[in-house]
């Protein structure tokens, strides 16, 4: 069986500086950090106040629904921790 060609591959050249890419500039996220972790804390207070209370605080009027509230806060921090770097 005859075999195949060889091609040889060209050496490796480094793209001249024209050709770079331009520097990105990366904001400032210093905010995200304080604010997620303030979220998940008052979440975790909001539910934990809820159960020693026996369901008359934070907001009687809301019931059961004080967990929903507690968990959306949670829910908040995980989506504001999307936004580190």
């Amino acid at each position: 069986m005859p075999k195949s060609r060889i091609r040889k591959k060209a050496d490796y050249t480094p793209p001249t500086a024209s050709k770079q890419a331009a520097n990105i500039k990366l904001t400032n996220r210093g905010w995200v950090a304080p604010v997620m972790l303030a979220l998940f804390l008052v979440g975790l207070v909001w539910i934990v106040v809820f159960y020693v209370a026996d369901g008359t605080l934070p907001i009687k009027a809301l019931g059961n629904w004080n967990i929903v509230v507690g968990f959306g806060f949670i829910a908040g921090g995980f989506g504001v921790s999307t936004q580190w770097k």
